[in-house]
């Protein structure tokens, strides 16, 4: 018997050997990832030409398959050319994106009961109200998982943004946005009749000194719905719960629907999500807005710090010299086979040194060390050079930038000024002859400046050019004297070119 018994296991292995030998695939292949979620993106924008470059950018770099997302985009109500940028964004992106629901208005221009372009009024929030409800139906009605409703000037910089959200597994949840105040997209606090209230725990959150995800009574501008959530039926934005007495505004009324169908609001702050302006009073105007979103725009820069070696910055009232681009390729050349070390190189500049001449640097065409010099109109600048710039903190100091350079290279005349500056080792130079020079100078049909002309914020009796008349400094060049000039610089075969063409 025990023959047959080992002989019958034998028989069995080599079975199951064989079957497994057979289907190979049903032991090696992986299962494949589920798909990605839908997700329908709702955009409603209101004179939003100057933000919606930036915003839109922000939407396309979102790290989420286009294909499993859809848009849906609606505009009313605008005097700007909201309408035109919107249409031709979406044309060119409309094959990429699963699908796209484009609901513009172009009159009436303004509503009947608004004082101005930023003024809300109840017809604004009414209809503000019903556009979002009518996003949120649409993501249900196609089945979406989540529906991230974005502002038109909130801008998405991190591209994980969406996916980060997606992860928190929450019903309504908000990424922080940075701005240049206290300000951001959710509050603390609450009061009884719906209103704003200052808590010691919003700081702390607000400033990242705490992280995580909170809940909040309050999240805005910027935040995802989870449909898959059972709780986000109950969700609405208009019409208003019939118990809703609050202040009629879409922000609170969406805040008391969470409420009400027992959805905590969450805000979270692990990561630096994005941007958004401070709001702006009823009766600010439309330029205010724009002039307000340039600060967004700043926050941006400096943040987004991208650790370029080398930078070329240029002013927006110049003009290029013949060749400039292979000039100073070629410029970027020789610095880099000399193995020069430097910070800042002018590219256009007023000297105001005119006594002496510079010194030439050898070896290098085209390049003197620069003396004291004004105007930035344009200039490279490598990564040193800005962080020796940034390490002086001039902000604290408030020097013009005119000045403030010339003191950094330790060439500037006037001592009382570089005594607030320690560290004087910037290492600056300068091309010979000039690469850009401006396109209208003091006096000039078209001259405009911000400065020479201004006046007092409160009184424009009072102006503010106290130097034009004696200093002179946005007068042309001057001829310089034979002593002055700086002849002992390498040339370029370009120069004698560029002179003949001229």
């Amino acid at each position: 018997m025990a023959p047959r018994r080992w002989l019958g296991l034998l028989l069995s292995w080599l079975l199951l050997s064989l079957a497994g030998a057979y289907f190979p695939e049903e032991r090696w292949m992986p299962e494949s990832p589920p798909r990605a979620p839908r997700v329908l993106v709702a955009l409603l924008a209101r004179n939003a030409a100057h933000s919606l470059p930036a915003a839109l950018g922000c939407l396309e770099r979102l790290r989420h398959p286009k294909d499993r997302t859809a848009l849906w985009v609606a505009t009313d109500h605008n005097v700007d050319n909201t309408t035109a940028v919107l249409r031709e964004w979406l044309t060119n992106v409309k094959s990429m994106y699963h699908s796209v629901e484009w609901r513009p208005m172009e009159l009436p221009r303004s509503y009947p009961d608004e004082e101005g372009p930023k003024h809300w009024s109840n017809f604004r929030y009414e209809h503000v109200m019903k556009l979002r409800q009518a996003a949120l139906q649409a993501a249900r009605d196609m089945w979406a998982d989540y529906i991230l409703f974005v502002d038109s000037d909130n801008l998405l910089t991190n591209p994980d943004t969406l996916s980060l959200l997606i992860a928190e597994n929450k019903t309504v949840v908000a990424p922080m946005l940075d701005s240049r105040a206290a300000y951001s997209n959710f509050w603390c606090g609450m009061t009884s009749q719906g209103y704003y209230k200052r808590t010691p725990a919003y700081i702390p959150v607000r400033k990242r000194d705490r992280k995580g995800c909170f809940a909040v009574p309050m999240v805005h501008s910027t935040f995802l719905i989870n449909l898959q959530k059972e709780a986000s039926q109950n969700l609405v934005f208009y019409p208003p719960h019939p118990d809703y007495t609050w202040a009629f505004d879409d922000i609170i009324v969406f805040a008391f629907a969470c409420r009400q169908a027992e959805v905590q609001m969450y805000v979270c702050n692990k990561e630096v999500y994005g941007f958004l302006p401070v709001p702006l009073r009823s009766h600010s105007t439309l330029r205010d807005e724009v002039e307000s979103f340039m600060h967004v725009q700043l926050e941006v820069m400096g943040e987004d710090s991208i650790g370029l070696e080398k930078s070329v910055v240029f002013e927006d009232d110049l003009r290029f010299e013949i060749f400039f681009k292979r000039r100073i390729m070629n410029l970027m050349y020789d610095l880099e086979e000399e193995g020069l070390d430097w910070d800042l190189i002018y590219i256009g500049r007023k000297r105001m040194q005119v006594e002496h001449s510079e010194k030439a640097v050898p070896h290098v065409r085209n390049l003197v060390e620069a003396d004291y010099s004004y105007w930035t109109l344009g200039y490279i600048i490598s990564l040193q050079g800005a962080k020796k710039l940034l390490d002086a903190q001039p902000l604290s100091k408030m020097l013009p930038v005119d000045e403030f350079l010339p003191v950094m290279f330790d060439k500037h005349p006037v001592s009382d000024y570089m005594e607030h500056f320690e560290n004087r080792n910037l290492l600056a130079f300068s091309v010979e002859p000039l690469l850009v020079y401006p396109t209208h100078y003091t006096g000039d049909d078209g001259y405009i400046s911000d400065t020479e002309t201004s006046v007092v914020w409160d009184n424009e009796n009072i102006k503010t050019d106290w130097d034009r008349a004696k200093s002179q400094k946005m007068k042309e060049q001057q001829e310089l004297s034979s002593e002055a000039r700086n002849t002992d610089v390498l040339q370029s075969p370009l120069d004698s070119a560029a002179r003949d063409e001229l």
